[in-house]
């Protein structure tokens, strides 16, 4: 396949085709001068112990004189010859005399030309490598790389066969897949193969191939190939295998067959059993890992990596190569357990195809006849319940709706045989069934999106949306949050967000008579629960402030909660915040203050006015016993508010308590419409109340038992003064509330007066046992 792109419009096509294009980047670093250079003779320079001269034969007519220093320079010896005149990286190649010698031209290291780091020596091509041809042309290196960035459902695309079968589905190019042919049977050794685990394995295949030439090495093609896809080289065995890993996205793996004992088993490990794996790590097996083994015990980590002790060495001449299909459901997760990545695990745990595993060994059984030479033995293959493809439907009507864009029959078949899809069409419905390789295809708008990326997101216009716009209600006895945000920065305070992931210790520091809701898989180990309460994420807001020497902190969150219900979850909002520190910011008006209860308290009121917030004293298992209030807005309960516990204070290296408050955030966004109302044009009138109650009793209680007595006329009760002390005993307090009366139509006279607080004194008397001060 060869479609007719340059490399940046690949690009482009394949990135707007969902397969992003993360890094283009060209093989080699752009030089130019340089062609295949033979070494006729080799030299000592007369006045430099480490440098010769040689007599190159560079396609140039004549042999040219080069000096040169490199330890590995040797008559016969092919090699990259810079000419005089050719750039390389950094410098350009100038007719120059080394020691008196004159030198034309410069032998070559990988490093010289860009291609390594670092170098020995210089880069020793092969002996049939053609003298005077450019060494760009017959090293390739004029390619252009390509670094992908994958989704997780494009697995089809992890080989160079599934972004061919993209490429070619995306111009409309003939695809050319690699020619694969059963390998002849000319081999007498097998291995017999028990898959107990059928599920999580329900096609393996195997076969020996014996009689290695040991002496055999990879081919140079090869070695490049691999490593400009990042592999390096370690033996023809294993770069086959891994080259046909690139090839066709299937992993296979080579055991050594004298190391193995008795029949291959597919099977689940034992709980407790090791395995020393290729990277020499010793694995601590689970019981829901899938394992390669043998009589000996387990041998492979099925879908991860080998085991060390069947590794393929170079003493190696007969092995058992494996290629199988394995459920990414039973190798998902279990390489992160153990801390590892491979390229094995990333393939399984997205979806191999299960229809190729067969050709993917024949592919490498034919490689290494090739490369290796050898015999191979028939293929033992035990197959069981493989996943099967149901038929998707997809609707030609359906499609244009979903794009904007009118598709006809003619060109959804078009665009589905481009992508090699079997269907059947029942008038203006399809029944498309994917292919093995294609797990992301399973409901119809995964058809309809296939469609859009080759008819090209380009060529779809975008179109203004055409509906009915009308006002949304807004009612006006509801605020938005943004209201209360406004309200309390204008207070001083400024907004945080924390994560919902939280520490499990946090919720039994905060909120220990809840049951968080665990994550089954954490991103971290201090982030395992959702949060049930705000107040964990705004202490640690205050200690990351208070290492950094921010000793005022005045901060609020507002965000959901998690609580266990009986169907889900519930995910009440809520409104918190934290204050720490003086009272205000450091100036010279005033004496510093710590921040108190009572300042919280009146920020609290102003969220909530004009409606009257009622508190009430409780207990609250992270708040101070004797400084915490519950909060009502009548009979509903809004939330907290107080001074951190002296025990967390202590156990968090607080120096003072901070002040907290979490409310609810339904009950903050309701108000009090405006009610006309007549001014009065009456003088009002004032009666002072004092009377000494129980000290158990709470003032609102008081206050709330005046105002229900709805004496006509009362325009405030207000406490403004509380007395212990002198005069009163020590479980009772003493009460001064001021008393206004005022009316729209008239003046209250003294009689009027005096006959109010009459009653109100017989009210907390007889509901309080309340008694008058003298």
């Amino acid at each position: 396949m060869n479609p007719a792109l340059d490399s940046a419009a690949l690009s482009h096509l394949l990135t707007m085709a969902g397969l992003e294009v993360e890094a283009l980047d060209p093989v080699a670093a752009d030089f130019s001068g340089v062609v295949v250079g033979q070494v006729l003779s080799v030299a000592p320079h007369p006045d430099a112990d480490r440098l010769r001269v040689c007599q190159v034969e560079a396609g140039t007519g004549n042999p040219l004189q080069i000096v040169c220093g490199a330890p590995n320079v040797a008559e016969g010896v092919r090699v990259p010859c810079a000419l005089i005149g050719a750039s390389l990286p950094g410098f350009e190649i100038r007719k120059a005399k080394l020691r008196g010698i004159e030198s034309q031209g410069m032998l070559c290291s990988a490093r010289e030309l860009g291609l390594t780091e670092e170098a020995d020596g210089l880069l020793l091509l092969p002996d049939d490598a053609p003298v005077g041809k450019n060494i760009r042309d017959y090293l390739h290196l004029d390619d252009k790389l390509y670094t992908l960035k994958l989704t997780p459902n494009r697995s089809d695309c992890l080989s160079v066969v599934g972004v061919a079968r993209e490429v070619a589905a995306l111009t409309g190019s003939p695809l050319s897949l690699p020619r694969i042919v059963p390998a002849t049977v000319t081999g007498s050794l097998a291995r017999r193969v028990q898959v107990t685990a059928k599920q999580g394995c329900p096609r393996y295949c195997g076969r020996v191939i014996s009689q290695l030439n040991r002496a055999a090495r990879t081919p140079a093609w090869m070695i490049e190939r691999l490593s400009r896809s990042g592999l390096r080289s370690i033996s023809p065995v294993v770069d086959i295998t891994n080259y046909v890993l690139l090839e066709l996205g299937q992993p296979l793996h080579a055991f050594d067959l004298g190391k193995l004992a008795g029949d291959i088993q597919v099977r689940m490990a034992a709980a407790g059993e090791t395995l020393t794996l290729l990277n020499d790590q010793r694995a601590t097996l689970e019981a829901d890992m899938l394992v390669i083994a043998d009589d000996n015990g387990v041998q492979a980590l099925a879908g991860i990596m080998g085991g060390a002790a069947t590794a393929v060495d170079e003493n190696t001449s007969e092995i058992f190569l494996e290629a199988a299909y394995f459920n990414p459901d039973a190798i998902a997760g279990r390489a992160r357990r153990l801390g590892l990545s491979t390229d094995s695990s990333h393939r399984f745990e997205r979806g191999v195809d299960y229809a190729a595993t067969r050709n993917a060994l024949e592919r490498a059984t034919a490689l290494i006849l090739e490369i290796c030479g050898g015999a191979a033995g028939a293929i033992t293959e035990v197959s069981g319940d493989l996943p099967q493809r149901a038929p998707v439907v997809l609707r030609s009507a359906r499609a244009s709706k979903v794009l904007g864009v009118t598709l006809s029959d003619a060109r959804v078949e078009e665009l589905l045989g481009r992508l090699s899809l079997n269907f059947q069409r029942e008038g203006a419905v399809y029944r498309v069934t994917p292919p093995s390789y294609r797990f992301d295809l399973n409901i119809e708008e995964d058809l309809i999106e296939e469609l859009a990326r080759l008819y090209d997101y380009d060529n779809i216009v975008a179109q203004a949306p055409v509906a009915r716009l009308s006002m949304l209600p807004q009612p006006e006895h509801q605020r938005g949050v943004d209201a209360l945000r406004t309200l309390l920065t204008a207070r001083d305070y400024q907004e945080v967000i924390t994560y919902s992931f939280v520490d499990a210790a946090w919720e039994a520091d905060f909120a220990p008579g809840a049951q968080p809701v665990t994550l089954k898989n954490p991103i971290a180990s201090q982030m395992g629960v959702m949060r049930s309460t705000l107040l964990g994420g705004l202490m640690d807001v205050l200690r990351n402030n208070l290492n950094r020497r921010q000793d005022r902190v005045r901060i609020f969150e507002s965000g959901r909660c998690y609580l266990p219900a009986v169907e889900g979850f519930d995910q009440p909002q809520r409104l918190a915040g934290l204050v720490y520190g003086d009272a205000m910011s450091e100036q010279w008006g005033s004496a510093a203050r710590n921040v108190d209860f009572f300042d919280v308290k009146a920020d609290i009121e102003a969220l909530y006015s004009p409606q009257r917030a009622r508190f009430e004293k409780s207990v609250h298992p992270a708040l101070h016993p004797g400084q915490c209030a519950e909060i009502w807005l009548d009979d509903v309960h809004a939330g907290w508010l107080g001074s951190l516990h002296p025990r967390l204070s202590q156990q968090y290296d607080l120096a003072t308590a901070p002040v907290l408050f979490e409310l609810s955030l339904q009950t903050l966004l309701g108000r009090m419409l405006p009610k006309h109302g007549e001014i009065s044009r009456f003088q009002s009138a004032r009666r002072d109340l004092a009377v000494i109650v129980d000290e158990s009793i709470p003032v609102q209680t008081l206050i709330d038992a005046m105002y229900a007595a709805r004496v006509e006329g009362i325009a405030e009760i207000a406490l403004f003064d509380v007395y212990r002390g002198k005069g009163i005993d020590s479980d009772k307090k003493s009460l001064a509330f001021r008393v206004l009366l005022q009316d729209t139509q008239k003046t209250f006279t003294d009689t009027e007066v005096d006959a109010v607080m009459a009653i109100f004194t017989d009210l907390l008397k007889q509901k309080f046992n309340a008694q008058l001060r003298s």
